[in-house]
């Protein structure tokens, strides 16, 4: 046991106030064993659990707005190089966003990724230039097509600026399983480096082409709506977790769904929104302890749809 832990050990068993620095080696420690996928084509690899912004980081700029957003990006950037999504279609989230990475000085403890969100190449560079501009940064980690609006124009200029190093990776979104054929399309011909979609046991419909077809192309998954905005939440109120979740180191219903959807092999991250600092801490025990196999998803699967 090194000092560290001896002393932090001493002042907990002794019943007195704990040093802050200590504090942050205990929590830095609580994700010490977080599960890291790679990115398909890089070396690079990504913690199974980040963060969305949609709504969440919507808020104004004074000191009480902006505490939940403060509060939940000290709890993920203890995870290194944890995903953080946002758009310019989320109002203030991409400066919310910005503002509070630099002022934690968090940078590079985080992922980031935003969109491009409108038609036309001149509109398009505008609002990415501004984009880096509210993030604060001179470079982005994943800009994505948002919502597949005018890709076919959006996605030379993002291999432009990949070439150029201003952005690491390319990728497209989309937040309905309508547009999943499309994606389909544009995975075969374009094989953007991520894509984004909707996953979770109410919209499992990714599987039967999005996923198989991430893993054939080499192409990275990004969760959104892993909790199906809320109604995942909604059809288990006032039921408990099945006994047989603690074998899998589910503690939650939060865990429940997203050990479901990372444990799937073709999906590199799950980005549940929230701005409380429990529930991002809750969210993150899903990327510890044991994952579910093939059987026990399956397992996990049919629980819910005798709830659902």
């Amino acid at each position: 046991m090194n000092r560290h832990r001896r002393l932090l050990l001493k002042a907990i068993l002794a019943g007195v106030a704990i040093n802050p620095l200590f504090n942050r080696l205990a929590f830095a420690g609580e994700f010490a064993e977080t599960i890291y996928r790679k990115i398909p084509g890089s070396n690079e690899t990504l913690p199974l659990v980040g963060l969305g912004t949609y709504r969440v980081f919507d808020v104004g700029s004074n000191a009480g707005e902006l505490q939940g957003p403060s509060e939940v990006l000290s709890v993920l950037s203890k995870v290194q190089n944890a995903m953080v999504d946002t758009s310019p279609m989320y109002g203030n989230a991409e400066r919310v966003l910005g503002d509070v990475v630099a002022e934690l000085g968090v940078r590079n403890h985080v992922f980031l990724a935003t969109k491009v969100w409108t038609h036309g190449r001149e509109a398009g560079i505008e609002q990415m230039n501004r984009s880096f501009q509210l993030l604060r940064t001179d470079r982005i980690d994943l800009m994505q097509i948002h919502n597949l609006v005018d890709w076919q124009t959006h996605i030379r200029t993002l291999r432009e600026w990949k070439e150029q190093g201003r952005i690491r990776y390319i990728g497209i979104t989309h937040y309905h399983d309508g547009a999943h054929r499309e994606l389909a399309r544009i995975m075969r011909s374009e094989a953007p480096d991520f894509i984004q979609i909707n996953y979770s046991p109410a919209e499992p419909e990714a599987e039967n082409t999005l996923l198989p077809l991430a893993s054939e192309r080499g192409i990275a998954v990004i969760v959104n709506r892993p909790f199906a905005r809320g109604s995942l939440f909604r059809a288990v109120r006032g039921n408990k977790l099945p006994k047989w979740a603690g074998e899998l180191d589910i503690h939650s219903w939060a865990q429940f769904f997203l050990k479901w959807i990372v444990s799937h092999p073709s999906v590199s991250v799950a980005i549940p929104a929230t701005s409380r600092k429990q529930h991002m801490r809750d969210n993150l025990g899903a990327a510890l302890g044991r994952l579910p196999d093939e059987a026990q998803r399956q397992r996990m699967f049919a629980y819910l749809s005798d709830i659902l």
